[in-house]
């Protein structure tokens, strides 16, 4: 048998590998379709169940926001941490706030420590996104976000079917609900808050009438 000189062996596993780089992944999601649980256009309204919005919302500086109070408004609930790679989202989602607030945006953060990433307290948390991101969105108190103690608006979000109702698997999941406080769809931490899909959606709901 021929014997063959390194550099040619050298050569044929350099091609190996990169036949083998070029097959991962074959198996893998679409990451499209993976990060976003949405439908376009939205689900119709009578497919869309009942209002998560089911009670007053404790602040961040204190006081409630009752959820009659987001009835006739879009609702874009954020899980938001202080010390997380997606936290320089706060910025983007203020700015969607401040673009859309008089066409029937309300943005809601839910700050939580349930992926560990949280600052201690209120007034830290609080001080940390005005500051830094000039928060001036709606900011709940810290609260779980996931199962078995989820505060009300996420245990309500993850009773509903489908895709659109799984809870929070890393900070900064956002979930998009109509005028009537009903869950139309989600997006993952890595889905920034400007992406076309959730403006799409976004302009879809603003656009339908309010049924109060």
């Amino acid at each position: 048998m021929t014997r063959r000189p390194p550099w040619l062996l050298a050569a044929l596993a350099v091609l190996a590998l990169a036949a083998g780089a070029t097959g991962c992944g074959a198996d893998e999601p679409d990451t499209a379709d993976s990060e976003v649980a949405a439908v376009s256009p939205p689900p119709t309204a009578s497919a869309r169940g009942e209002s998560v919005l089911r009670g007053p919302i404790e602040l961040l500086r204190g006081g409630t926001l009752p959820a009659a109070d987001l009835r006739g408004r879009v609702v874009l609930v954020v899980n938001t941490a202080s010390k997380c790679g997606f936290t320089p989202q706060f910025e983007g989602l203020e700015a969607l706030s401040e673009t859309h607030e008089t066409d029937g945006l309300t943005v809601v953060g839910f700050p939580s420590d349930d992926f560990a990433q949280e600052l201690g307290d209120d007034e830290a948390i609080a001080s940390f996104c005005e500051l830094n991101y000039g928060v001036r969105f709606p900011m709940a108190s810290p609260g779980r976000v996931t199962a078995p103690r989820a505060q009300p608006a996420f245990a309500a979000i993850a009773a509903q079917p489908g895709d659109a109702g799984r809870q929070p698997d890393g900070n900064f999941t956002k979930y998009l609900l109509d005028r009537e406080g009903r869950l139309v769809a989600r997006y993952d931490s890595s889905v920034e808050p400007d992406d076309p899909r959730i403006r799409e959606t976004l302009d879809r709901l603003l656009a339908e009438p309010s049924e109060l």
